[in-house]
C-alpha cells in the first residue's frame, strides 16, 4: 500500500517536471547463434553452406553460422555413402550426414541439406508426400527441388527457439518410400 502511494507520488512529480516515462516494451527472444562444422561434408560443403543460408533467410531468432577457430560447433555435418540422417542431441545440437545414396538416386542435394538442418532445428519428418513441405523428405517425388521450408515449418522453428523448447533427442533416417 505504501509502495503504491509512493509510486503514484513519483509519477505525479515526474509529470509536473516534464519527465517523459516510456512504457515497458516486451522483450523479444534474442537470436541464438548455432555454429556448424561442415569440414567433413566433403563435396557437399557448398550445399551445406547454402542450406544454412536458406534457413537464415526464413527465420530470425536462430542463425546458422560456420564455426570459427577456437569455438566448439553445435552441429557437425558429415558425408558418407548411406542415406541422409540426423542425430539430434537437443534443440540446435547434433550431427547429420549428407548421404550420397539419396543423391545418387536423384534427390536434390540442397533439399536434403535443408531438410537435415530442419531436424536439428526441432522439426520432425512429416511424410506428407508434398514437394511444398520440406520435412516431407523422401516421400516427395525425386523430381522435387524445393529446398525452402514452408511458412508453417519456419513458424515452428521460430516457436521452438522463442520458447527455448528442448527437443527430444532423435535418430532420424531418411528412407525412400
Amino acid at each position: 500500500m505504501v509502495r503504491r502511494r509512493f509510486a503514484t507520488v513519483l509519477l505525479a512529480i515526474a509529470a509536473l517536471v516534464g519527465v517523459q516515462l516510456v512504457g515497458a516494451v516486451p522483450a523479444h527472444a534474442a537470436t541464438r547463434t548455432l555454429y556448424y562444422d561442415a569440414s567433413q561434408a566433403q563435396e557437399f560443403v557448398a550445399v551445406v553452406n547454402q542450406a544454412a543460408t536458406v534457413w537464415n533467410g526464413r527465420v530470425s531468432n536462430v542463425r546458422l553460422v560456420p564455426v570459427t577457430a577456437g569455438r566448439t560447433p553445435n552441429i557437425r555435418v558429415y558425408a558418407d555413402n548411406g542415406w541422409p540422417r540426423t542425430y539430434s542431441t537437443g534443440l540446435g545440437n547434433g550431427r547429420w550426414y549428407m548421404g550420397r545414396e539419396a543423391v545418387v538416386d536423384g534427390y536434390y542435394p540442397l533439399r536434403i541439406a535443408t531438410h537435415e538442418f530442419g531436424h536439428i532445428l526441432g522439426l520432425p519428418d512429416r511424410r506428407t508426400g508434398l514437394c511444398s513441405d520440406l520435412m516431407s523428405g523422401s516421400s516427395a517425388p525425386v523430381s522435387c527441388t524445393n529446398a525452402n521450408p514452408s511458412s508453417a515449418e519456419a513458424a515452428q522453428v521460430q516457436g521452438n527457439f522463442a520458447a527455448g523448447v528442448a527437443a527430444v533427442p532423435q535418430r532420424e533416417v531418411l528412407t525412400v518410400g
